[in-house]
């Protein structure tokens, strides 16, 4: 495990580096995807402000031990964001709840996904099927409206109709704002996320085949970005059209000229030939590339 600063690469004891006590942070919790064959946890990534676990991005199998190994706090999280219904971003969102109602939060906490397609349904219905009273955990229906001592979940369904990012938070003091957008994943409605905190910028691809040119924008100039990459080079078929293969992942951290380039949601089909599909990325991207393993810290140093 080891630390990546934004710009140059560094190494460091991951207990000694996450979280920082004042600055930025974004720290791996699942690096995996849906196979139990990686000893990784799904995908799942938590953002450090000043040594407060502020946002997590997805919520994938593993996702609530890794957060308790990371000394996160339940407490403190601003915002969810799911950006699918995979399992693996969200089979340990519910674990995570039931955690909280230990803590003492009161305060409402901000949720947000994509809206329903094939198969799939919205956050909405993806809530409802989990925290309504007839649900499968409807013990914690308070969630839904802030009854029986539990925080208040503010859904936001981000519809595949908003052409473009949506601002999902944004802070009085504009200090934080965190925005959403559609990205192609096969049938699958995903979202990628893009974190603000002051001028730095931490941008999640999310699960996305690299086919949509308004992606790099959103990415643009981002300090970090986290791209995953579950297949290698030359996939084709079905799960082509669900991922970016490492010449896609490379060519747009490229463009969009982010700081540092983070390759997640690892399968043993691109970790077979690790070394190859990190050469194809470098070969289109010259900036610093860190491989993701589970906790590791990303501290950004402007």
């Amino acid at each position: 495990m080891y630390c990546s600063l934004a710009g140059t690469v560094a190494h460091a004891d991951v207990t000694d580096a996450c979280p920082p006590a004042k600055g930025v942070a974004v720290q791996i919790l699942g690096s995996g995807g849906p196979i139990a064959d990686d000893d990784r946890a799904s995908a799942a990534y938590l953002v450090w402000v000043d040594g407060e676990s502020r946002v997590l991005i997805d919520a994938g199998g593993g996702a609530f031990l890794r957060f308790g190994e990371a000394g996160a706090s339940f407490s403190s999280l601003d915002f969810i964001g799911l950006s699918h219904f995979h399992t693996d971003h969200s089979a340990d969102f519910p674990a995570l709840l039931k955690s909280g109602y230990f803590s003492n939060r009161r305060r409402s906490l901000i949720v947000t996904g994509p809206d329903a397609g094939g198969p799939f349904p919205g956050l909405d219905d993806f809530l409802a099927s989990m925290l309504g009273r007839d649900g499968a955990y409807g013990y914690l229906s308070g969630y839904l409206d802030g009854s029986g001592g539990l925080a208040n979940i503010a859904s936001f369904e981000i519809s595949k109709d908003n052409v473009g990012a949506v601002t999902v938070l944004g802070d009085t003091s504009g200090y934080i704002q965190i925005d959403a957008m559609h990205v192609p994943h096969g049938i699958v409605p995903a979202l990628a996320y893009r974190v603000r905190i002051g001028d730095t910028i931490i941008v999640f691809s999310g699960d996305q085949n690299g086919s949509d040119d308004e992606f790099v924008e959103f990415a643009k100039n981002a300090a970090v970005l986290i791209a995953h990459m579950p297949v290698p080079e030359g996939i084709r078929g079905a799960a082509r059209s669900l991922h970016a293969p490492p010449g896609v992942i490379g060519t747009f951290a490229r463009e969009a000229q982010v700081g540092t380039l983070v390759l997640s949601h690892l399968m043993a089909r691109s970790l077979r030939n690790l070394d190859n599909n990190v050469a194809i990325v470098k070969s289109h991207y010259n900036g610093p590339v860190m491989v993701a393993n589970d906790l590791d810290c990303v501290i950004i140093d402007k």
